[in-house]
């Protein structure tokens, strides 16, 4: 496994403990379809949240956020509709950002952005 695969997934996998914490339910990690991959799908209340998640390291240009362009969110929306066809769900959804910024001492912390496209 590369270094920067193993980041991502350390990256999600705390995004989910903090989304779990808050009393949300995971549903998938990495979920994959012709349209690509949803990091997360989590169920916060009655609605399912499909999750971006986004790592960046000390000394990274840029917000994390910025690297979820229109031609990503595109993907992502496919993907979800390919989700919820699958589960026969017409449930109310929700698309958000999880930003992982990996601090000098090597700490993660999270910013997370709910609704951050729709």
């Amino acid at each position: 496994m590369s270094r920067a695969k193993a980041a991502g997934d350390q990256g999600e996998a705390r995004v989910a403990d903090y989304l779990t914490q808050r009393g949300c339910t995971v549903l998938e990690r990495q979920w994959r379809c012709r349209y690509g991959e949803l990091d997360l799908v989590v169920q916060d209340g009655k609605t399912v949240c499909f999750v971006e998640v986004k790592r960046r390291g000390p000394g990274s240009i840029g917000l994390p956020r910025e690297f979820v362009d229109e031609r990503k969110q595109e993907r992502l929306r496919k993907a979800a509709a390919a989700y919820l066809a699958l589960q026969e769900s017409d449930a109310f959804t929700r698309f958000d950002v999880a930003e992982v910024y990996e601090e000098a001492n090597g700490r993660l912390r999270i910013e997370y952005l709910e609704n951050a496209f729709e």
